[in-house]
């Protein structure tokens, strides 16, 4: 193999790459990400419900009057059912973040509808309406994903403001990283998508206290200066 073609090889799998994965790229398809209103900021908590944490959350929001929107995984939605509905009783968005949280870039199509049709059949059988959003694991995804999803009358959604709290044991650290992000955002016109984690993908029960004591900071920053919404402030599903 030729040095030209070794070099078009290795562009065409970095752009492959930066196509599923970027949370900005829209390469594979469009997603809500945010729009350009510097003033709001969205949320969002990915792979609960967490009988450990979020409940914690919860009350954490309805002290502020915040509603967030939270991205659920199925079988931890099948073990918690109870959590699943009063997140849907206080006013918070439900969105479907598959079943089993796979990299879906890399999942057979098979598996690929089941994971997005298990999920939101049970959410909607716990909640009692239709689920319309859909953030892929990992950000994760290919054409076949945000069609599946859309078909299933849901928008794809990725984020513009994230760090790496599932890790990181400072509440502090990580709220710094997102009100630079978010200051980052608000500076060229746009609204902030923030990613946190309540729960973890591997099972029930993670310790997530430093990124529920992370949200707490950002309450406490921007109430008086920002607009938190959900993301159904910012789009409908088209179907």
């Amino acid at each position: 193999m030729g040095l030209g073609t070794v070099g078009a090889v290795g562009l065409a799998m970095g752009g492959s790459a930066y196509a599923a994965m970027w949370p900005g790229s829209q390469i594979f398809g469009r997603t809500l990400t945010a729009p350009p209103r510097s003033d709001e900021l969205a949320l969002t908590f990915d792979d609960g419900p967490n009988p450990a944490w979020t409940p914690r959350l919860l009350d954490l929001l309805a002290s502020h009057g915040v509603h967030a929107t939270f991205f659920i995984v199925g079988r931890f939605a099948q073990a918690e059912p109870a959590l699943v509905q009063r997140i849907a009783e206080e006013g918070h968005l439900i969105g479907n973040h598959s079943w089993s949280h796979p990299n879906l870039a890399r999942t057979p199509a098979n598996r690929v509808v089941e994971e997005l049709e298990q999920t939101s059949h049970k959410l909607e059988q716990l909640v009692g309406k239709s689920v319309q959003y859909f953030r892929p694991p990992y950000g994760a995804r290919r054409p076949f994903v945000l069609c599946t999803a859309r078909d299933l009358g849901m928008m794809p959604v990725t984020w513009n403001a994230m760090t790496n709290d599932w890790v990181e044991p400072s509440a502090d650290r990580i709220a710094e990283q997102l009100k630079a992000k978010i200051e980052t955002n608000s500076r060229r016109g746009w609204a902030s998508n923030i990613v946190l984690h309540d729960g973890g993908h591997r099972g029930l029960g993670a310790n997530r206290g430093p990124s529920v004591n992370a949200a707490a900071q950002l309450l406490t920053s921007y109430e008086a200066t920002r607009r938190f919404v959900t993301l159904d402030a910012w789009a409908q599903p088209t179907k």
